[in-house]
């Protein structure tokens, strides 16, 4: 809402549940609609879709048939249900969506997709990601007992919740064929859903790749490395850097994020380029079957560790 408003955006409706824990002092003087049909005979021309996963479709479905532009966060839900649904009221409503994968646009992250594409590494072998973070620090105002990551029934777990890097593995790398995966509860907080995932991936292009996500690490770390036939390309979220060696100067390279850059200015260009695809200037760069096809690695990856398999896609 801050990021709408700062780039401009002024008619702006709160479609409320009236059970979120997010302080209220900001929303004073915004108009406010306590039910769904009622808010979209406002005839929005966009609607932004970031309540708890397993809601999503419930907003999505009835905001595309309305004729709706959708801003749908990640993952774009718990499962797979309903997705036809949701397309078939996309094709009668005409709307795009934008999922909301924010690291497509950090600078880094687009960086390292530059030196990819032009062969910086060579043909890419080998890659890793680690996204790491401690949930209790995530929203401080509510228990963590009680928010959706950590309940199954809302889409929590650490899979789901801590999909980027599926995202950006794809994105860097391109599909997926096969999924492992090892999940579990291992801190001591008091949840019922996996805090911790290892996931293995096999990628088309014959790429061998690997993920770490858990809500337990503490100081949070966030950090991917891919290793190519001629050299290898890291970034680290520490100092914010893309390191690249080329094999054949024998010396690294490094990339450093605007010296101005904050978190909030991947957002801020997230929210940039909706506005722009609402306006029928550009296309969404990260697509709703971008979105499936991130939904179901993660699906599969618990699969995967349930059945004890390896899971062809």
């Amino acid at each position: 809402m801050r990021n709408l408003i700062a780039l401009g955006q002024k008619d702006i409706v709160l479609y409320r549940s009236g059970r979120s824990t997010l302080p209220l002092d900001e929303l004073a003087g915004l108009p406010v609609a306590m039910d769904l049909p009622k808010a979209l005979a406002l005839r929005p021309d966009a609607v932004i879709i970031a309540n708890p996963s397993a809601y999503h479709l419930d907003v999505a479905i009835p905001a595309a048939r309305a004729g709706c532009h959708l801003f749908l966060e990640k993952p774009i839900s718990h499962n797979l249900e309903r997705l036809d649904e949701l397309k078939a009221a996309l094709q009668q409503g005409g709307g795009k969506v934008l999922v909301g994968f924010q690291f497509r646009f950090h600078p880094c992250f687009c960086k390292a997709a530059q030196l990819i594409a032009e062969g910086a590494v060579g043909r890419p072998l080998s890659a890793r990601a680690h996204y790491g973070d401690y949930l209790p620090g995530w929203h401080p105002w509510e228990d963590y007992r009680t928010g959706y990551s950590v309940r199954p029934e809302m889409g929590g777990g650490a899979v789901l919740t801590l999909c980027h890097p599926i995202d950006y593995l794809r994105w860097l790398l391109g599909d997926v064929e096969s999924v492992w995966a090892f999940t579990g509860k291992l801190s001591e907080m008091d949840i019922k859903v996996e805090d911790a995932a290892e996931i293995g991936l096999r990628f088309t292009s014959g790429v061998l790749g690997s993920a770490h996500l858990d809500y337990f690490q503490r100081p949070p770390s966030y950090r991917f490395e891919i290793i190519g036939s001629e050299g290898t390309l890291n970034w680290d979220a520490s100092d914010n850097t893309v390191r690249l060696y080329r094999a054949s100067a024998g010396a690294w390279e490094t990339f450093p994020a605007p010296a101005a850059f904050e978190r909030n200015d991947m957002f801020l260009d997230e929210m940039r380029h909706f506005l722009d695809v609402v306006q029928g200037k550009t296309q969404p760069s990260c697509t709703l079957a971008d979105g499936e096809r991130v939904l179901r690695l993660a699906l599969a990856a618990l699969e995967s560790s349930h059945d004890g398999k390896v899971v062809q896609l």
